[in-house]
């Protein structure tokens, strides 16, 4: 560091934050990794993960976070558990407070803070979350090969969603709350033309049945108020995602849906020493190592900005 001025304030943990750290470290930029409220993002809330490389017999999300901050740590990265509530992003030092009121300056900024998946809001979907309630086909679609499973949704997520599910299961009840989708026309048609899914349309979740795992749904049809239930053994909501990105307010570009815009083949957003890196920039892929991959992309976008500018 220089002075009180960190070299790299990394801005929320899980694969993007702690790869960013471990790579910071071992360049020497000695960063400073704030874990927000929830210390490893999504992942703890995950139970098998199978398609991270360096696995074979899988992991535990919570376990495998566990392993990204002890090697995060071992090269002397400065974890803090607090969050990062304010930033100031208009001079060439970059100003974070954090919840305490902490005002906290450094030359780069990496973002990491990711996006949390938005649910229903049922309180047998959170009883039965990893017990075959997911918010990831492609993450744990493949626990449920050979099994008839449910997708509720409406829009390119749940159109994408369903149609994975379908080459890995029988049958997929697809749940549409209104009597079209807000897919795009050419996700629409590749539902409708998949046999093996049924759209559902002007249905709405009521409940999520089951004890120790998903053993149906209860559904309500909307035009007829009447109710039924849909054998099912996995239950996916896709009704989108919301990326953790509001404390930037308007420093950072970003899309429609809240996402961090960053320059092509690199993690640098229109602020000079910010990058932005996992699922708070990424709409598309959304996995555990793709995040992992634009944490290591930002920390060298980092190094190379603070060597350029003599810093480091």
């Amino acid at each position: 560091m220089a002075g009180d001025i960190n070299h790299c304030t990394i801005i929320g943990s899980g694969p993007a934050g702690y790869s960013a750290a471990i790579y910071a470290a071992r360049a020497g930029l000695k960063p400073v990794l704030y874990t927000g409220k929830e210390p490893g993002g999504q992942l703890m809330i995950t139970t098998d993960v199978e398609n991270y490389p360096g696995y074979p017999e899988g992991i535990m999300g919570p376990k495998m976070m566990e392993d990204f901050q002890k090697q995060a740590a071992r090269f002397d990265t400065d974890i803090r558990y607090e969050l990062i509530s304010e930033v100031d992003f208009t001079g060439p030092v970059h100003i974070l407070k954090t919840e305490s009121g902490v005002e906290v300056k450094t030359h780069t900024v990496i973002i990491s803070t990711g996006a949390s998946a938005k649910w229903l809001g049922l309180e047998s979907e959170k009883r039965l979350m990893n017990l075959g309630v997911s918010a990831c086909a492609v993450c744990d679609g493949f626990f449920f090969k050979g099994q008839e499973v449910a997708v509720v949704g409406a829009g390119d997520t749940a159109a994408e969603e369903a149609t994975y599910l379908a080459k890995l299961c029988p049958k997929v009840h697809m749940l549409v709350r209104r009597d079209e989708m807000r897919a795009s026309k050419i996700m629409q048609k590749r539902v409708l033309n998949t046999q093996n899914i049924e759209v559902h349309w002007n249905t709405e979740t009521v409940e999520v049945l089951g004890k120790d795992g998903v053993t149906g749904v209860k559904v309500k049809n909307n035009k007829t108020n009447t109710e039924s239930v849909i054998d099912v053994t996995g239950f996916f909501v896709a009704i989108g995602h919301k990326p953790n990105t509001a404390i930037f307010g308007d420093y950072l570009e970003k899309d429609a849906a809240g996402y961090l815009i960053t320059q092509p083949g690199s993690t640098k957003t229109r602020v000079d020493g910010v990058f932005a890196s996992g699922d708070a920039q990424d709409n598309v892929y959304r996995q555990a190592v793709t995040a992992a991959g634009t944490g290591c992309m930002a920390a060298l976008d980092a190094e190379r900005y603070l060597a350029a500018r003599e810093i480091i």
